[in-house]
C-alpha cells in the first residue's frame, strides 16, 4: 500500500462524505447554488435566444418601419427630445408611394387598447389596429382562417369593417361563424369579413387577441392626431438598405432638415429587437453570473475549510500512511482527488437542479428554456476546478506533515 490510486482516493472522498451528511451538504450548498443559478440563467436564456430568431422577427428580412420615436429610449431626455418630433401621417405615406421607387409596398398602422363586445360576450384590452390595406403583406403577414382581408375600397371610404384574431373569433362566437357579425368597439360597430389564422403567443402573450380595421376608420374613430407606425416591404434585403436611403432623403427634404441636424424619425427592423433583446438579456445574464460567482467562491472556501478540517482528522492516517511508504505526492494528489470530487457532487447535483428548476420555470411563466450540453460540461469542469484550486492548500498541509509527529497525533 506503498501508492494510493486513484479509484483508492475517490472511494475514500465518497466515503468521507456518506459519513458526515450534513457536513457535507453545508459543504457542498455553495457549490450547488452557484452552479444551479448558471444552469438556470443558461438554459432559460438560451431558450428565450432560440424563441427570439424563430418567432419574434416583427418584420421580414426585407421589411421595415419608419416611427417617430425609436424603438427603445435609453434616457428620459432622450424620451423627451423624441416627443418633440414630428407626427407620421397618411400624408407622408402617400409621399412615400409616390416618390420611394425601392419601396415595394408601403402601408401604415397604429394601435390602441379597447374593450370588444358581441351580446354578453366580451373581451377588455384587446389591440384595435388601424391598418392600410396592403399591412397584411407587409413585415408578419396575416393568413386567414376564413374570410377575406379588407379592402382598399373599404381604407378610401372608412368602412367600418374589421378581421379579428382567433382569440376574440372563440371567445365571442365559440359556437357561431364570426363573418358577416357585428361587433362592438366602444360606441361604434364594426361588421367583421375575415378571422385570422391562429398565432400563438410570444413570452405569454397572445398574438391573436386583436381587431383590425380600415386605417381611415381608426383615426376618425380614436382621433387623427397621433403618429402613425408606417411599414415598408421592399424585394430583397439590398433593396431595403436603397429604400432606406431614399425613405430618409424624402422625409428628411419634406420636413426642411439641414444636412447638421439629425433624423427626426427612426427606422425599425427585426435586428433592431434582436439586438435589444440581447442588450437586455446581457446585463441580466452577467449580474446572474456574477451572483454564481459569488456562490461558487464562497463553496469553494468551504470546501477548503473541511478539507483542512480532514487533514487534522487524519493526521494519524496520514502518518501510518507515510510510514508505509506513501510518498509526499501521493498523499497530495490523495487530498486534491477528494476536494476535486466533493466539490464535482456538488456541480452534479447543482446541475440535474439547474435543469428542473429552468424546466419548471418554463412550465410556470411560458419562458422557453434549452438545456445547453455545453453548459452541463462548464458546470462539471468549473465545479471540479473549483474543489481543485481550493484543495491545494489543505492538500500540500497534508503532503508537508512530519510522518513522525502525525504517527504521534491522537486524532
Amino acid at each position: 500500500m506503498a501508492k494510493i490510486n486513484f479509484g483508492e482516493s475517490l472511494s475514500l472522498a465518497f466515503s468521507s462524505l456518506w459519513e458526515s451528511k450534513l457536513r457535507t451538504f453545508l459543504t457542498l450548498l455553495g457549490i450547488i447554488i452557484g452552479v444551479l443559478t448558471i444552469i438556470t440563467v443558461v438554459s432559460v436564456i438560451q431558450g428565450l435566444n432560440n424563441y427570439v430568431y424563430t418567432k419574434m422577427a416583427f418584420f421580414g428580412a426585407n421589411d421595415f418601419s419608419v416611427s417617430k420615436f425609436s424603438s427603445f429610449a435609453s434616457t428620459v431626455k432622450e424620451y423627451r427630445e423624441q416627443m418633440k418630433r414630428r407626427d407620421l401621417t397618411l400624408e407622408d405615406v402617400h409621399l412615400l408611394r409616390e416618390k420611394a421607387s425601392a419601396c415595394e409596398l408601403i402601408g401604415a398602422s397604429d394601435q390602441v387598447r379597447r374593450t370588444v363586445k358581441f351580446g354578453s360576450a366580451e373581451i377588455q384590452n384587446a389591440g384595435i389596429i388601424g391598418v392600410t390595406a396592403v399591412d397584411h403583406l407587409i413585415g408578419s403577414v396575416i393568413e386567414l382562417e376564413s374570410g377575406r382581408h379588407l379592402l382598399q375600397e373599404e381604407e378610401d371610404r372608412s368602412r367600418f369593417s374589421a378581421v379579428i384574431g382567433s382569440d376574440v373569433a372563440e371567445k365571442l362566437f365559440p359556437r357561431l361563424d364570426p363573418v358577416g357579425r357585428t361587433i362592438k368597439v366602444g360606441a361604434d360597430r364594426f361588421r367583421i369579413v375575415g378571422v385570422g389564422k391562429k398565432l400563438g403567443k410570444i413570452l405569454g402573450m397572445s398574438r391573436d387577441n386583436y381587431v383590425r380595421v380600415p386605417i381611415t376608420t381608426f383615426l376618425k374613430t380614436f382621433g387623427s392626431r397621433r403618429s402613425l407606425s408606417i411599414n415598408i416591404h421592399t424585394s430583397s434585403p439590398e433593396a431595403m438598405a436603397r429604400a432606406q436611403d431614399e425613405v430618409r432623403t424624402i422625409l428628411r427634404s419634406k420636413r426642411k432638415l439641414s444636412y447638421d441636424k439629425p433624423d427626426d424619425f427612426s427606422f425599425q427592423t427585426s435586428e433592431t429587437f434582436i439586438q435589444f433583446y440581447k442588450t437586455a438579456t446581457n446585463g441580466i445574464y452577467f449580474a446572474m453570473i456574477g451572483i454564481a460567482s459569488i456562490a461558487l467562491l464562497v463553496g469553494g472556501i468551504v470546501v477548503m475549510n473541511i478539507m483542512l478540517v480532514a487533514v487534522t482528522e487524519r493526521t494519524k492516517e496520514i502518518g501510518i500512511r507515510m510510514a508505509i511508504g506513501a510518498r509526499r505526492k501521493d498523499i497530495l494528489v490523495q487530498f486534491l482527488i477528494e476536494s476535486s470530487a466533493i466539490a464535482g457532487v456538488g456541480g452534479l447535483i447543482g446541475i440535474v437542479l439547474g435543469v428542473a428548476a429552468a424546466k419548471i420555470i418554463s412550465a410556470a411563466t411560458s419562458l422557453p428554456s434549452a438545456v445547453d450540453p455545453g453548459s452541463v460540461i462548464a458546470g462539471i469542469v468549473m465545479s471540479a476546478t473549483l474543489g481543485l484550486f481550493f484543495g491545494i492548500y489543505p492538500a500540500n498541509k497534508a503532503a508537508k506533515l512530519d510522518p513522525v509527529v502525525a504517527l504521534r497525533s491522537e486524532t
